[in-house]
């Protein structure tokens, strides 16, 4: 009993030390999966040159792998999230000039731990705080689209280059987008009980938290954010395996190729209705490419996947009206079909 009190103490004590360890720990298991994998599939009945075969060794491989780096990089997000409550970011974006204030918004989007799920009291607070209409688009754009658990698995799966390329196109899509509708003037196809709202003036806290106190808040992203999605990456690698294993490579390259002009438009219009996140997307992404799908039209299905969720647009309809909720999707969806129709040119 007190060498776990002793364990769970650890952290609190020597906290500069624990994360030596966990790192070095972290590491160490991530170097064990290629042939951890290719273990698992020679234990198992089946040729590893075949369909089976390559799509088990892929579902072996890619869940630790998945996990470990979701892992890693969500317990340091957690950590700098500490930074950004929802006040301070309020606090930040209020009484910003647009253009300076969209890009400032998108980019704190990146560090913010914030989902569709917290569309609506993250507008409310918005508003509340005197933030611009595009202003606050270009965040809600941004939070669900270029996130920490994006920008980790296109890092583990596709390397650096392409992480930063998606999160350049990401930030480029969440800024456009909110000048765009902010200088429309929509501001009245707000619900009215949200253009009553008081204005409230927020100031930023003063930061008395420990590195313990974030390493306590790093644990808590861990819980909150892989508690949730693990079922998602599951389903998502089990779906990218079965098209590694077994789809032709010339019919995925003809169905989403660069030849095929209207590939573009139809991988946006296939992944707005589609409720998933980029735990579940990103591994199908994978596969795809791996199968010839050209990478601006598999750039764009994921993007509408993640920024232009069905439900998320449910849950903006308590606060927006019919017509803003229109336009913000054909904003965003015309600056994601640009995008993928560019990089289908240039690659």
């Amino acid at each position: 009993m007190n060498a776990v009190v002793a364990v769970k103490a650890f952290p609190q004590k020597q906290p500069l030390l624990f994360l030596l360890l966990a790192g070095s720990v972290w590491f160490a298991l991530y170097q064990t999966l290629i042939p951890v994998s290719e273990s698992l599939v020679a234990a198992l009945p089946v040729d590893r040159k075949s369909h089976l075969g390559g799509a088990l060794q892929f579902f072996f491989y890619d869940t630790p792998k998945v996990l470990l780096l979701l892992t890693g990089i969500v317990f340091v997000m957690g950590m700098i999230n500490s930074w950004f409550t929802p006040e301070r970011t309020r606090a930040l974006l209020a009484g910003r000039r647009e253009g300076i204030a969209n890009i400032m918004a998108a980019t704190l989007g990146i560090v913010t731990p914030f989902c569709s799920c917290s569309a609506v009291p993250l507008f409310i607070g918005f508003v509340q705080a005197g933030v611009p209409l595009g202003v606050t688009f270009s965040f809600l754009i941004s939070a669900p689209m270029v996130n920490e658990v994006a920008l980790t698995l296109l890092f583990g799966l596709f390397g650096w280059q392409t992480a930063m390329l998606y999160m350049g196109l990401g930030l480029s899509i969440a800024i456009v987008s909110g000048w765009v509708i902010g200088r429309l003037g929509m501001e009245k196809y707000l619900e009215d009980w949200v253009q009553e709202i008081p204005k409230t003036q927020f100031s930023v806290e003063d930061d008395t938290l420990t590195l313990a106190d974030r390493i306590s808040s790093g644990f808590s992203a861990v819980r909150n954010i892989v508690g949730k999605v693990w079922p998602y990456i599951l389903a998502g690698i089990a779906i990218g395996a079965g098209i590694h294993g077994y789809v032709p490579e010339d019919f995925m390259a003809s169905f989403m190729g660069k030849e095929a002009w209207w590939s573009v438009p139809l991988a946006v219009v296939i992944g707005v209705p589609m409720y998933t996140n980029a735990a579940g997307v990103i591994p199908i992404v994978q596969a795809l490419l791996a199968k010839g799908a050209a990478l601006g039209t598999v750039l764009a299905f994921m993007m509408s996947v993640i920024a232009l969720s069905f439900p998320e647009m449910v849950i903006l309809r308590n606060v927006l009206k019919m017509r803003l909720i229109i336009t913000f999707v054909a904003v965003v969806a015309s600056g994601i079909i640009v995008v993928g129709y560019v990089f289908n040119l240039v690659m």
